[in-house]
């Protein structure tokens, strides 16, 4: 007779998130809700239940954070950092930083993006290795948001520095989570003071004369802090989990020769393909929420003021909704949640798509061919998101 260890979950367990895929396959089954009594949080894994509980803004806040850690610590939280904001505030904040990510934006800097993507692999050219992160998904992103922004280099290079940081917890520990001073935009104070005296057309000089009506019916301009933590927000998002699925796209291409072929063949293949290494391999496997009220999941009432993971990289795997989810297939016509649902659907979820489609034409068109290093391919010591400091590969 088998016997079955008892059912452990732990997203800070270095073992378990080597390849947390079996874990999440006995949640989705055993216990789709699932409760961690030495860490107290609860979990949901089954897709119906993510998509829903992502849309569930009466019983579900995001106002206290949308990392575990940072839920449970309950930092005070600076006016602005719009994605850990409820409505009426979030919806306020959030059209105001949209503008910079419209479809009629997104198509505008295709070009320019491409260019960035030039600029970082022409070098390679001739040379027998490629590393999918610190030649390309440690340098692109953050030059695609400075873009933006309106960011000079220096400044781009040194909140690269602070984003990564930001997010690096010692193995097996949660991330460590300041109460008094969770997250500041204050990188950013010198170039917005330079910015104001000399405007230019970017989202900050936008943001600086923007006049909006604020959520409690008052038309004002942003306060300097407001404006400060969205420049830190925007950074933060815009370069660690977009560069992760740079990783991501390396290694499963490299693991899937004969996919990674036909896309070269067929570049109109490359956006369905995107969204399957999002959703095979996201970046982000745990969006958190604050239980404001009592709420009820598989008969199991989850009590008001707990905190609640729910676990997006085992509902992309949910066998419910996916036929044989455990098979890479550029060729699925899935439905992921790696951006979220409802309200807090990722805002740079459009940019996130253009940089992984231009970057993956402009890589096949000079490199059809290539085989992982896995020796020397390095994990980031980091829980909140999931990847690669390293993914070299050889050409040809």
């Amino acid at each position: 007779m088998v016997e079955t260890r008892e059912l452990y979950y732990d997203p800070y367990d270095v073992d378990i998130d080597v390849d947390p895929y079996p874990v999440y396959q006995r949640l989705r089954d055993e216990s789709p809700l699932h409760y961690n009594e030495k860490m107290d949080f609860w979990a949901l894994s089954r897709m119906s239940d993510v998509e829903d509980a992502l849309r569930d803004t009466d019983n579900l806040s995001s106002a206290k954070g949308d990392i575990l850690e940072v839920v449970k610590a309950e930092p005070e939280m600076p006016l602005g950092v719009f994605i850990n904001e409820d409505a009426p505030q979030h919806t306020v904040h959030r059209l105001l930083v949209s503008r910079a990510f419209t479809p009629r934006k997104m198509k505008a800097i295709e070009d320019q993006v491409r260019d960035f993507c030039a600029t970082c692999l022409d070098p390679l050219v001739g040379g027998d290795r490629f590393d999918f992160m610190s030649d390309l998904g440690v340098e692109m992103p953050m030059r695609v948001i400075g873009m933006l922004v309106g960011m000079p280099d220096e400044l781009q290079r040194s909140v690269r520095k602070v984003a990564g940081r930001r997010l690096r917890n010692n193995p097996g520990e949660p991330l460590p989570v300041s109460k008094k001073n969770y997250f500041n935009g204050n990188m950013f104070r010198e170039y917005v003071e330079w910015r104001k005296e000399n405007p230019s057309d970017d989202l900050v000089t936008e943001l600086l004369n923007v006049e909006f009506t604020d959520a409690d019916g008052v038309e004002r301009k942003l306060s300097s802090e407001e404006l400060l933590v969205f420049l830190g927000v925007v950074a933060n998002a815009g370069t660690e989990t977009v560069s992760r699925l740079f990783g991501w796209l390396g290694k499963l291409l490299g693991e899937h020769p004969d996919q990674r072929r036909e896309l070269a063949a067929d570049p109109a293949l490359i956006p369905g393909a995107i969204e399957e290494v999002l959703r095979y391999e996201p970046p982000v496997h745990g969006i958190a929420r604050y239980v404001a009220k009592d709420v009820t999941y598989h008969d199991t009432t989850v009590p008001a003021g707990s905190a609640l993971l729910l676990v997006a990289g085992a509902a992309n795997r949910d066998e419910r909704k996916f036929d044989d989810p455990d098979r890479f297939d550029i060729h699925r016509n899935g439905n992921h949640v790696s951006f979220g649902r409802g309200a807090h659907f990722c805002l740079g979820a459009s940019l996130a798509r253009v940089e992984g489609r231009v970057a993956l034409e402009e890589i096949l068109k000079r490199w059809p061919d290539w085989t992982i290093d896995e020796q020397n391919a390095h994990r980031a010591p980091t829980v909140a998101v999931r990847g690669w400091d390293s993914m070299p590969a050889i050409l040809g």
